[in-house]
């Protein structure tokens, strides 16, 4: 009998704490962007779903769009870097000393992630049209 538990992604609630926390915010910080108490900021990040406006809230407040936090997946982002990194001149521990150097590496992670997948869709492009040659 296989378990469907072993590879669960995160729910919305642990991708709020896990963004709030990379921020430097405590709960306190965060329930005052939502106009909300500390107990209520905890029981959203207990929460398994969140609506897309509440959620919209969340991501303003913590400086990250709504796309991106309930996207976000830390070992996703450092899994496709370091496989990523084979195929170019950086390497991993250039990454995390980027991320450990920036103020807000949220942000750094995902304009990474984001360069990282522009990067590789240049790749394929450019197979796809020396394939048709």
């Amino acid at each position: 009998m296989e378990s469907s538990t072993f590879n669960k992604p995160l729910h919305i609630g642990k991708k709020i704490e896990r963004v709030r926390k990379l921020r430097g915010m405590t709960q306190d910080d965060l329930g005052s962007g939502l106009n909300i108490s500390k107990q209520a900021v905890s029981k959203l990040e207990q929460s398994e779903s969140i609506d897309d406006h509440r959620l919209e809230q969340i991501a303003t407040v913590l400086g990250v769009t709504k796309e991106g936090l309930a996207n976000f997946n830390e070992d996703k982002v450092f899994n496709i870097s370091t496989n990523f990194n084979e195929g170019c001149n950086v390497t991993t521990n250039s990454i995390y000393t980027f991320v450990e150097n920036v103020n807000n590496p949220v942000e750094k992670i995902i304009e990474l992630y984001e360069n990282l997948l522009k990067t590789e869709r240049e790749k394929v492009e450019i197979l796809l049209n020396a394939q048709k040659e």
